[in-house]
């Protein structure tokens, strides 16, 4: 990720006129502003990072740039002249394409039929399909092979087949959301060749990421949201990330976000969890260590390390070897789980990476969400509640975790994605678990919601609980633990007391 866009020659610097432009859009739902007179505007060849906290707006600015919701007031200019778009085929049409964090591809379909799609011939030989798809893809230098069909495609390969069709469909503007949060470092140095190989054709680009590094090593220009209002536009070299921080959060939370706290030597207690040999195929090779009640141990490691691996198979969600396989013990208990179900009820917890497809039910509103959490117990039966009932039983989990009040009757795929992480914790954490395991807990959180989540894990350790934290952000390992561990090919091949840990030792023991 170190190759930096060569602003200097940016195509956007060239020219004056803007594609497109937002005067002051605003976006009303039932009597709440989602954005406010909010003006923003994109050059062709440039890249515009779109930057802020979950719910400042962002997704609605670029819903109503893309014709997927219609701006309550305001003017859309295209080209200088005013668009009103009723659909998003309209803004296809238009030349808007938006690639969405999660892929909009058919998955029964091959990479070359989704790049067609839409645009279908009533006569085509799939033959003359794959031909036209390879040349576009090699034109992008995409190592795709178009007759693969979209469900065997890595989340990288499935990103590139989203930009292909939307450089097949003529776009000018590419919304890009979330773009990099799935991808492996390799993959996003080729996915910053991507974005340049684009701003070279003269297409503009919008960039939304809560990874600001990458704002402000890409972007020309960073636009800020702050609770639907436009808070700064400015060129990225005028912009630091902490000014960036600031400017998101209203106040200066830059230094403490990630900041080491002092922490007395900690005292082992009881041991809680056991791994010794455990092995999975190829993924988790005799992978040993321990967990004691009221620490949080940190799990570093490259991707594929087998770190995720390891908690879902103490879950019972993965199943290790059956013979040869390792012990697990859980206070000195040999466990070895079939379903999650009986994890839970021994009182294991854990807390998924990928919230949008294992975390929780994106129809149903926070209340039941939570009610849900605890029914999964073995008591939980015995707490069958009117929705009132729910209600107040969530109440305390909302007030700990403090989850937006505004947004507890909507349903949880419409709320920002700090707010659903905080669901997903107070989900899990209502089954009162002893031991409790957290996979990428910031992962698409905003920059105001990490603090909560950091405190929460370092609350559950206080009170006496066994924690594990799996991140792939060394300072956030760094931060939050008394004790890491370093995974590489399936092992635990290095440990560290915090005070002594840097993140050159961790990234040092997991490469090498």
């Amino acid at each position: 990720m170190s190759e930096v866009l060569d602003r200097d020659e940016s195509v956007a610097d060239k020219a004056a006129a803007p594609l497109l432009q937002i005067v002051n859009g605003s976006k009303v739902y039932g009597g709440i502003h989602a954005i406010e007179n909010v003006s923003f505007d994109l050059r062709p060849g440039e890249v515009h990072a779109l930057v802020g906290e979950n719910g400042a707006g962002k997704s609605t600015l670029c819903k109503a740039i893309s014709g997927a919701i219609k701006l309550t007031s305001g003017d859309f200019l295209l080209d200088g002249r005013p668009v009103n778009f009723s659909e998003p085929r309209d803004s296809l049409a238009a030349g808007i394409c938006m690639v969405y964090q999660e892929t909009s591809l058919v998955p029964t379909m091959t990479a070359a039929q989704n790049i067609e799609l839409g645009n279908e011939r009533l006569l085509t030989r799939f033959r003359t399909l794959n031909i036209q798809a390879q040349q576009l893809l090699q034109s992008l230098n995409f190592h795709v092979d178009p007759a693969t069909p979209v469900t065997m495609l890595g989340t990288a390969k499935k990103q590139m087949v989203e930009i292909a069709r939307a450089v097949y469909n003529k776009a000018r503007i590419i919304i890009f959301d979330e773009p990099t949060a799935s991808l492996t470092p390799e993959e996003i140095v080729h996915f910053f060749h991507l974005i340049r190989e684009l701003r070279s054709r003269g297409v503009g680009i919008i960039y939304i990421s809560h990874a600001l590094e990458e704002s402000l090593q890409i972007a020309d220009r960073i636009t800020v949201l702050r609770d639907g209002k436009q808070v700064i536009t400015a060129p990225t070299k005028d912009l630091t990330r902490e000014a960036l921080v600031q400017h998101m959060v209203g106040r200066d939370v830059a230094k403490a976000l990630y900041e080491r706290k002092p922490r007395g030597r900690h005292e082992r207690r009881e041991k809680v969890l056991t791994v010794e040999n455990v092995t999975m195929g190829m993924a988790v090779k005799n992978m040993s260590f321990s967990v004691y009640a009221g620490e949080v141990v940190g799990i570093a490691g490259l991707i594929g390390s087998g770190r995720t691996e390891i908690a879902k198979i103490i879950f019972g969600a993965l199943k290790r070897n059956l013979i040869n396989g390792g012990t697990i013990r859980l206070r000195g208990k040999p466990i070895r789980y079939r379903v999650p179900k009986q994890a839970i009820d021994d009182g294991i917890a854990y807390i998924t990476e990928d919230r949008k497809r294992d975390g929780f039910f994106e129809t149903m509103v926070v209340d039941d969400n939570v009610y849900i959490g605890r029914l999964a117990t073995k008591q939980g039966w015995r707490f069958l509640l009117s929705r009132a009932g729910r209600a107040k039983f969530a109440n305390y989990w909302v007030e700990r975790l403090q989850i937006s009040a505004l947004q507890r009757k909507a349903k949880i795929v419409e709320l920002s994605g700090g707010n659903q992480q905080k669901v997903v914790v107070s989900k899990v954490l209502v089954q009162e678990p002893s031991v409790v395991i957290f996979d990428e807990p910031t992962r698409g959180v905003d920059v105001g919601t990490i603090p909560h989540i950091h405190s929460e894990i370092r609350r559950l350790a206080d009170e006496g609980k066994a924690v594990v934290v799996i991140s792939s952000y060394l300072p956030e390992v760094l931060s939050v633990s008394d004790r890491i561990l370093v995974a590489r090919l399936g092992r635990i091949v290095a440990e560290f007391e915090v005070a002594e840990a840097t993140q050159d030792k961790i990234l040092y023991a997991a490469i090498h």
